[in-house]
C-alpha cells in the first residue's frame, strides 16, 4: 500500500531519533516519525509514576513468571516489575548469540530516552585523536572544535547540569547548576587530590537532570524514580523535550507500531526514496516517500535496516560496500570496581534522593602515565548512607536496593569502572537466515567479546579502585570483578562507523551514508570509537549537526 510523501522520514524515536525529529521540523520540513513499538505520552503514560515498593504486587522486583519469559532481560537490572513494560519482549523479538551480549531494547516512543542513566559528558581531543595516534579503527573525520558548538547548541536546549571543572580531559559545558556532593564524597574528593597531587579528580555527575526550571520544565524533584517517567520532566527524554519542541511546530506526524523493513533504493539516482513498513498490529505493509531520511533505530536495530535494504545492488545491504558494515561492535565494560565503609559521619544524613553520582574522569595513558594497553576508563559512583548502586543508574533496581531503604546504616562509598571497548571488526552481527521474530523477520546474530586490551585494562579498573579509597582512608575497602558482558553497558555502538574513506567506514563525516547520501545515520551506530564516557551527549550533538546539513543541501538541490 502507497503511503504519503513527506520531505524526511525520521526512523526511530529514542534520543537521537526524538533531535533529528525536532531540528528538521523547526526548519520547515514535514517529517513522519516512525517508531516500531507503542506510543508512551508524556506524563499520562507514566503509570508507575508515583508508586512505592509497597504498591506493586511483588514489592517491585521480578518473579519466576518474569525470569523465564525474559531469558536475557533477568541478566541484569532492568527486569523488576515496575516498569517491566518499557523494555522490548525477549520471546517477540530474539536475536542469536554466537558469543554472549546482553541486549537490553526499550521498543516504544521516546526508546530509552525513558529509561536512561543521563550521564552526559563531551569528548575531548583525547577521543576524537585516538585512532589516528594509536592506529585502532579508522581516524575520526572530525576533531573536537568541530563539535563543540553543537555540544553547546545541544545541552542548552536538553538542560545538563554540572561543575566547570577545567579538566582537558573533560571539556567543561554549557551547564545548569549542578547537584550536591555528599559530605563523604567531598571528604574523599579532597583527599584524592591531595595524595595524586590534583592528577586525580572526583566531581559531581554531569547528568541531563535539571535542577533549575528549564525549557517549561519544572525541575528535577530528587525522587530518583527517573526509570518510571517523570511526570515533572526532570530529565531530558524524547517525551518531556524534543517531541512537544517538533510538535509544536505543525510539522510532525508521529506513527507508532512502525516497523521499518527497508530503506526503498533507486540505484540510478543513487538516492534513497523512502522506506518500507510493517505494521506491527495489522502486518500490513505500508511504503513511504521522502527526500530524506533519518536512521535513528538504535545502534543495532539501524544496521539491521541497512542490512535489509538495497540487497538487489550490494548483498551485504545498504552502505555494506564499504565491507564495514556490522562490523566494529562496541560497549563500554563495567562490572569492576570497590566500595567501602566511610567513618566520621554517623550524625550526618543526606536530604532528598540525588538522581546522579560521581564521576571519577579518565587517568590512564593521559600525560605521561604510560600502560601495556590503549586507551582508559573513568569511575561512577557515590557516597550515602543507602546501597551505593542506587545512585548508579545501569545498577538501580533489585533486592539489595530495596534492602538499603529501610535503615540508615553505615556512611558507605563505591564506585564502579566504565571502560572503552576497541574498535575490532570480528566483534560483528551479521543477519540470522534461521531464526524469525514474531513479525517473521530475520534476526541478528551478534558475535562480540572483550578483547586482551580491555582485559588488561580491567586489572587496572580493579586495583586502582581499591587503591584510591584505601589512600582516601576508606574502611574494609573490598574489591568486585564481574564478567564485562558486552551489552551490559547499554551503550552500543559502531557496526556502521563514519571515516573519511568509503572504502574502510559506511559513512562520511555529516553522517551520510557514502552510497545514498540523503540517508543520515545519527545514533550509536556511526560512532568510530567509543571513549569511556557515556555517548548519548555525543548522539545529540552530531544529530543536531547532520540535520542542520541535510536541510541546508536539501535546499541546495545536491539531495
Amino acid at each position: 500500500m502507497a503511503g504519503q510523501q513527506y520531505d524526511a522520514i525520521v526512523v526511530g524515536s529514542g534520543i537521537s531519533g526524538g533531535w533529528a525529529a525536532k531540528e528538521l521540523t523547526q526548519k520547515g520540513l514535514k517529517v513522519l516519525m516512525l517508531e516500531r513499538g507503542r506510543n508512551i505520552e508524556h506524563i499520562k503514560d507514566y503509570v508507575n509514576a508515583d508508586k512505592e515498593a509497597w504498591d506493586y504486587p511483588h514489592r517491585g522486583t521480578r518473579t519466576q513468571e518474569m525470569i523465564k519469559d525474559y531469558p536475557v532481560l533477568k541478566r541484569d537490572y532492568p527486569l523488576n516489575e515496575t516498569n517491566l513494560d518499557y523494555w522490548c519482549s525477549d520471546k517477540e523479538s530474539p536475536y542469536v548469540e554466537t558469543k554472549r551480549f546482553d541486549w537490553f531494547r526499550g521498543y516504544h516512543v521516546g526508546g530509552r530516552s525513558l529509561m536512561w542513566g543521563r550521564q552526559s559528558y563531551r569528548w575531548s581531543d583525547l577521543d576524537f585523536e585516538a585512532n589516528a595516534k594509536d592506529g585502532h579503527g579508522v581516524d575520526w573525520p572530525v576533531r573536537y572544535k568541530e563539535i563543540e558548538p553543537w555540544y553547546d547548541y545541544v545541552e542548552k536546549f536538553a538542560g545538563i547540569s554540572g561543575n566547570r571543572d577545567g579538566l582537558a580531559v573533560l571539556p567543561d559545558g554549557q551547564f545548569l547548576p549542578a547537584m550536591d556532593l555528599t559530605c563523604v564524597e567531598k571528604d574523599v574528593a579532597a583527599r584524592l587530590k591531595e595524595v595524586y597531587k590534583g592528577s586525580r579528580h572526583l566531581i559531581i555527575g554531569r547528568t541531563a537532570n535539571i535542577t533549575v526550571p528549564h525549557e517549561g520544565r519544572p525541575g528535577c524533584q530528587f525522587r530518583n524514580k527517573c526509570w518510571l517517567g517523570c511526570p515533572f520532566g526532570g530529565y531530558f527524554s524524547t517525551q518531556s523535550s524534543t517531541l512537544p519542541a517538533a510538535m509544536a511546530t505543525g510539522n510532525l506526524t508521529l506513527r507508532p507500531w512502525s516497523i521499518v523493513t527497508e530503506i526503498k533504493y533507486d540505484k540510478d539516482k543513487k538516492r534513497a526514496t523512502g522506506v518500507t513498513v510493517l505494521d506491527a498490529e495489522t502486518n500490513k505493509t505500508i511504503e513511504y516517500s521522502a527526500k530524506i531520511i533519518f536512521v535513528n533505530a538504535s545502534t543495532l536495530n539501524s544496521t539491521w535496516l541497512l542490512m535489509n535494504s538495497a540487497t538487489d545492488v550490494w548483498e551485504g545491504g545498504l552502505g555494506s560496500s564499504s565491507n564495514a558494515l556490522g562490523k566494529n561492535l562496541m560497549d563500554h565494560h563495567l562490572g569492576v570496581g570497590a566500595g567501602g565503609v566511610v567513618e566520621g559521619y554517623e550524625d550526618k544524613y543526606t536530604f532528598g534522593r540525588r538522581a546522579n553520582g560521581f564521576y571519577i574522569p579518565r587517568f590512564r595513558n593521559v600525560g605521561d602515565d604510560k600502560r601495556d594497553y590503549v586507551r582508559g576508563f573513568g569511575y561512577q559512583g557515590s557516597g550515602s548512607r543507602q546501597n551505593w548502586r542506587r545512585d548508579v543508574a545501569e545498577f538501580a533496581i533489585g533486592g539489595n536496593y530495596k534492602d538499603a531503604l529501610t535503615e540508615p546504616g553505615n556512611w558507605t562509598i563505591g564506585m564502579g569502572g566504565f571502560g572503552e571497548m576497541l574498535p575490532d571488526p570480528t566483534n560483528k552481527v551479521t543477519l540470522d537466515k534461521t531464526v524469525k521474530d514474531k513479525w517473521g523477520l530475520n534476526v541478528l546474530n551478534i558475535d562480540c567479546e572483550l578483547k586482551e586490551n580491555e582485559k588488561k585494562m580491567r586489572k587496572d579498573i580493579f586495583a586502582d579502585a581499591q587503591e584510591m579509597l584505601e589512600k582516601a582512608g576508606v574502611k574494609n575497602v573490598t574489591s568486585h570483578d564481574g564478567d564485562g558482558t558486552p551489552g551490559r553497558g547499554i551503550h552500543e555502538m559502531g557496526t556502521a562507523r563514519m571515516g573519511r574513506d568509503p572504502k574502510t567506514s559506511v559513512l562520511n563525516g555529516n553522517n551520510q551514508v557514502w552510497d545514498a547520501p540523503n540517508v543520515f545515520v545519527t545514533d550509536g551506530a556511526f560512532m568510530a570509537s567509543s571513549s569511556c564516557v557515556n555517548p548519548s551527549l555525543t548522539y545529540m550533538a552530531f544529530t543536531a549537526r547532520a540535520a542542520e546539513f541535510a536541510v541546508n543541501e536539501l535546499k541546495k538541490g545536491n539531495l
